[in-house]
């Protein structure tokens, strides 16, 4: 009889696939402007920190409001046809960004190119902040179709992994962030100068073009691909067990039909502990990843003089978004800890996740080594960005240990939201912190001007997750999921 048992197909790690490209290309698109802004695009419209900053804090915001309506969007539609609003969204406003130009000069009624980058006095503070306006409109439509991302993956791992298994498949679909993170300083600065060189615009516009238009390759084998594991021809009998194998936890009975009808008011969300641990862990600790995503360039930039399409800005960026794809481990850690011990996968989760709040210290030394060289900084940026990544991936994965399969998406919106506080918050703060202390050479610690404020940035890193974990541990010491 043994013999005749049917081998499991393993289709879900298709379909995580597809959730990594989409991750993938989701970062790729937001990193165009970061890796653009300081060396091609602020020349052009004569932009200041504080012109980025407030630019980066709207999207930050705006993407955060969109998390709860994304999430509960896709838990009313689903996550096939919410994935194609998604990425349809996004990628438009990706795309939008290159006529940014063409719309400013357009609306002052300039001759040219060469009027933006010629103007002096109050023409350019006008320029600047114009310009300003028509890149936040094309990062709120931005913002607004990426914060469909999250949701619908982590809806769509838990639908298609059991508990046991989903931070490791979240961690590989998060890695995506890493991915378009590594891959994005090494492409579209070069795909900026090249247009540029050529004489296609001054070279952004054509990166923005190319990289938004990622979206809509990824979303034609989407279609194709995905259906509920239930409907998909691509899985037997045996992988579909083993998704469910959680669904028989008591008795045996199999609730899935009866979770598939529940539906949770969303104000009910505001009266769990469940839904508030998971928020503020996030808001406390999500701005740090942002900072180092888009501000990273711009302190190798401001503080060692390598602006980012040169050869060892973009060597010393690939080198940190190498060093956190080690999240993959954090990823899998919770499974070991399960394998190995027999605990519950909520206390496993929480065990790993303590490991990964002590690895962000290393920031406090950041600055310090960084008189000594630039390698210092980006390798324990790295690490942290690692670790930071690790506890991404465990965090989301408690929103689908704690909360029933129809309410994931709209919780992990809820997660988005306080991410994108979060982001907002440390992308204004940064900014205008780094103008002040610019401008008046503030000192910290024996270090002035940029470089002081980037140090009371690190510090902050350094500690948030061990806050966030603090928090977490305080509010759901236990495993004790969410009953309606």
């Amino acid at each position: 009889m043994q013999m005749n048992k049917m081998k499991s197909t393993n289709y879900r790690w298709v379909i995580c696939g597809m959730l990594f490209l989409a991750t993938t290309i989701n970062y790729m698109d937001r990193q165009v402007l970061s890796l653009t802004w300081k060396d091609f695009i602020a020349p052009e419209f004569h932009w200041t920190d504080a012109d980025y900053g407030n630019i980066a804090a709207v999207f930050a915001l705006v993407y955060a409001i969109a998390n709860i309506f994304a999430g509960r969007f896709i838990d009313w539609i689903g996550t096939r046809k919410g994935y194609v609003w998604a990425i349809v969204v996004w990628s438009l406003g990706a795309c939008m960004h290159a006529f940014c130009g063409m719309a400013t000069i357009w609306q002052l009624d300039l001759g040219g190119t060469e009027d933006l980058f010629q103007a002096t006095g109050a023409l350019a503070v006008t320029i600047s902040t114009v310009s300003a306006y028509f890149f936040i409109i094309s990062r709120v439509v931005l913002g607004v179709g990426e914060a469909g991302n999250f949701p619908a993956a982590i809806k769509v791992t838990a639908e298609y992994f059991p508990k046991k298994d989903r931070a490791f498949a979240t961690s590989i679909f998060n890695s995506g962030s890493t991915i378009g993170a590594l891959v994005a300083p090494l492409s579209i600065p070069l795909l900026a100068r090249y247009f540029k060189n050529i004489g296609v615009g001054n070279g952004w516009e054509m990166a923005f073009i190319i990289i938004g238009a990622l979206g809509f390759v990824w979303l034609g084998f989407w279609l194709f691909l995905y259906q509920k594991p239930e409907h998909s021809k691509y899985v037997n009998e045996e992988e579909l067990k083993y998704i469910h194998q959680d669904d028989e936890e008591k008795d045996g009975v199999k609730p899935v039909k009866n979770e598939q009808e529940r539906n949770i008011p969303f104000v009910k969300f505001l009266t769990f502990p469940q839904t508030w641990a998971i928020f503020l862990a996030k808001l406390i600790t999500d701005g740090v990843w942002w900072f180092f995503l888009f501000w990273t360039p711009a302190y190798l930039s401001d503080v060692y003089n390598l602006p980012s399409d040169n050869p060892v800005a973009i060597l010393l960026i690939f080198v940190l978004y190498s060093i956190t794809m080690l999240s993959l481990v954090g990823g899998k850690l919770p499974t070991i800890i399960v394998d190995r011990t027999g605990k519950h996968p909520y206390d496993a989760r929480l065990q790993a996740m303590f490991f990964f709040t002590l690895f962000p210290l290393f920031t406090l030394f950041a600055q310090p080594l960084g008189t000594y060289s630039y390698w210092f900084p980006v390798i324990l940026i790295g690490i942290a960005g690692a670790a930071h990544q690790s506890w991404s991936a465990n965090l989301f994965s408690v929103a689908s240990d704690l909360f029933p399969k129809k309410a994931i998406a709209t919780m992990t919106g809820i997660n988005g939201l306080a991410g994108g506080i979060s982001s907002f918050a440390i992308n204004k703060i940064s900014g205008e912190l780094f103008l002040y202390a610019d401008a008046s050479q503030m000192t910290f610690l024996g270090f002035s001007g940029k470089p002081a404020g980037y140090f009371i940035v690190f510090c902050y890193c350094a500690v948030a997750y061990l806050l966030g974990w603090c928090v977490l541990k305080l509010l759901v010491p236990k495993y004790r999921p969410v009953k309606e």
